[in-house]
């Protein structure tokens, strides 16, 4: 048998009204396909989320840790950390009409 690691990776690119709790920590809450995820993280790292929302008009959050407790729906996200980046907007594509003349 070989053993590993499991880890757990969440996208994101919304944010909702956090719960607060002791020492300024939040928890905040992520449905993943009918999965309920809790996500607990110091108020560092939620100030990096918080950051980068507001720096990028585009953004995605990348939301990583170790799958903690089962819950009712879900699981609790163990560890979790957080990595912002600014998501480049796809360009339209457009078409270009040509219109010949014969001869």
């Amino acid at each position: 048998m070989i053993a590993g690691k499991l880890e757990v990776a969440i996208k994101i690119n919304e944010l909702r009204q956090p719960k607060a709790i002791k020492n300024g920590w939040q928890r905040f809450y992520i449905d993943c396909d009918g999965r309920i995820i809790t996500i607990t993280v110091k108020p560092k790292i939620y100030n990096k989320l918080i950051d980068g929302a507001s720096n990028y008009p585009h953004w995605v959050a990348a939301i990583t840790g170790k799958r903690g407790q089962q819950a009712d729906n879900g699981f609790v996200l163990e560890e979790p950390n957080i990595q912002v980046f600014e998501r480049k907007p796809k360009p339209e594509a457009t078409a270009t009409l040509v219109l010949l003349e014969p001869g």
